[in-house]
């Protein structure tokens, strides 16, 4: 089936083939978990016989340009190594970003993009590329709204490994920025890896994502 990216999570979700024959033009936005709802009552309907509290809420992907982020948001940690990675549609093109923060000060970032990709492609080889950005002394936390790519180095990846990089499921997917990754993981014993809430009005994780999805901007 046609797969697509909810714009609310990021996640990966499909739609049957015959659904968009149902209705041509139609390009599906929202996972089943974030659907917006659509609200039925009386409340507020008086004004002006809009019936306010009825509508639904319209949710929008912002891809806010870097300067566009940091006048918006101000929440979320000061410090770190903030990733995001993604693919629009999934498999298709992505990229991804990382910026290193101190003190709420910018210490270095880094965006990619590739032709021919995965969401979680992208979300792996952020991360690969946060821990070649730091020294093999930092004492930071690594940050990523992928809770797949952080389990898989904090829980499983191990155990693959262990096991001749096999598991018992079936193959490991992606498993060329697996071992990359649990490498550079491994060279930073001081640097805790670390899963955020995506779009949850942090400044640098928002800012990591626009740099994730600047190929898809004319600015940046």
């Amino acid at each position: 089936m046609p797969s697509f990216l909810c714009v609310t999570c990021r996640a990966s979700f499909e739609v049957a083939q015959a659904a968009l024959d149902k209705y041509p033009g139609w390009q599906p936005k929202y996972c089943r978990l974030h659907q917006p709802r659509r609200r039925t009552g009386v409340r507020g309907a008086g004004r002006g016989g809009r019936g306010g509290a009825a509508r639904s809420r319209t949710l929008r992907e912002e891809n806010l340009t870097l300067a566009e982020v940091l006048a918006r948001y101000d929440g979320g940690p000061a410090c770190g190594v903030f990733t995001d990675g993604s693919a629009v549609p999934n498999p298709g093109p992505g990229g991804w970003g990382v910026v290193w923060v101190e003190e709420g000060r910018i210490v270095s970032q880094a965006r990619g993009h590739e032709p021919d990709t995965t969401n979680n492609r992208m979300e792996l080889r952020a991360l690969v590329e946060a821990f070649r950005m730091l020294p093999a002394d930092a004492d930071t936390d690594v940050l990523s709204d992928s809770r797949l790519c952080v389990d898989t180095i904090t829980r499983w990846a191990p155990a693959w490994e262990r096991a001749g990089w096999k598991r018992k499921t079936g193959p490991i997917r992606n498993l060329d920025l697996v071992r990359e990754l649990l490498a550079g993981y491994r060279a930073h014993p001081a640097c805790r890896l670390r899963w955020t809430a995506a779009h949850a009005g942090g400044r640098w994780n928002e800012y990591a994502d626009s740099l994730a999805t600047a190929w898809m901007r004319p600015t940046l």
